[in-house]
């Protein structure tokens, strides 16, 4: 499926900001990277998106340098990124986070 564009849900602002914040509480800037790391990600799906497995109904993306998922649905060629979240969570609180989000 050629993808013609991809949208943020209000509530993944909401995801990066929280891994910016987590990793610039580690170290000054490596919140910037994080940042720059998985908008990357993110427009890689105008190329990738649906070659991805599913996960809780989604297609999952791992973030290339963060552990991180980049969870979306496709429709109507478009990618709706519905979560980004950190991989390290317990998978219930993860399935939890996604039925909000969805």
């Amino acid at each position: 499926m050629r993808i013609k564009n991809v949208i943020l849900l209000k509530s993944v602002a909401d995801d990066l900001n929280n891994g910016k914040k987590f990793y610039n509480q580690k170290e000054v800037g490596i919140g910037d990277y994080f940042w720059d790391s998985l908008i990357a990600d993110i427009e890689s799906l105008i190329i990738y998106a649906g070659i991805h497995s599913k996960n809780y109904g989604l297609y999952r993306m791992l973030a290339k340098r963060f552990p991180y998922a980049i969870y979306y649905e496709l429709a109507d060629h478009i990618a709706y990124i519905i979560a980004i979240l950190p991989m390290h969570r317990d998978p219930a609180w993860i399935k939890r986070k996604l039925m909000k989000k969805s």
